[in-house]
Parts: structure tokens; C-alpha cells; sequence
């Protein structure tokens, strides 16, 4: 939930006219894509689908993280700010990566 309101309220601060980084559309996309195919998982029809779903948003996960490392690189965000929201990235990354792990045993289990 941080992750998804931060993405919102710093992406506002960058959209000026002008600005060179136009990676941040991409960010916005891979980082929105997570909240909602984490919300199509929660609502699959078996755990394949949970997985599949779950799947895509780690590698939503893992694109935002790249942008938001790019967009720091390039200066286009405030170096604590940038820091902040890898973290944020890195931490979601872990997470559905654990999800990702613990569903593949239970499927495998079967």
C-alpha cells in the first residue's frame, strides 16, 4: 500500500513540463501493475491462477525496481527519495518472491 501511494505522490512531483525523464511512464506502469495483479491473484480461480498472477507482479516488482534505480542514476529523483522507494521495490520483490516459493511447494505437494 506504501509502495503504491508513494508511486502516486512522488510521480506528481516529477511531471513538469520539460522534464528529460521520460522513463517515469514506464515506472508508473510497472509499479501500478503490481497492486493490481496482486488483487487479480487474490480473486483466482485456483492456485495455478494465484501463482500466475502472483508471477507477474515479481516481475512488475523487479521492472520498477530498475526504473527507479535508472530515474536515480539520471538524477531525475532526490537521492533519499529514490532510496526510499528501491527499498520499497526490494521489499516487495522479497515478498512475492516468497509467495512465489511457498506456491510452488504447495502445487508441487499435490
Amino acid at each position: 500500500m506504501h509502495f503504491r501511494n508513494a508511486l502516486f505522490c512522488y510521480t506528481g512531483c516529477l511531471l513538469i513540463p520539460n522534464n528529460p525523464c521520460l522513463w517515469l511512464t514506464r515506472y508508473l506502469r510497472a509499479g501500478t501493475s503490481i497492486g493490481a495483479n496482486i488483487e487479480e491473484a487474490t480473486g483466482g480461480f485456483s492456485r495455478r491462477d494465484f501463482a500466475a498472477k502472483c508471477s507477474i507482479a515479481y516481475k512488475e516488482a523487479r521492472e520498477s525496481h530498475y526504473w527507479l534505480r535508472l530515474l536515480r542514476d539520471t538524477h531525475c529523483l532526490e537521492p533519499r527519495l529514490a532510496e526510499s522507494l528501491i527499498q520499497d521495490a526490494d521489499e516487495l520483490k522479497r515478498i512475492l518472491a516468497a509467495i512465489l516459493i511457498s506456491s510452488s511447494r504447495q502445487t508441487d505437494s499435490k
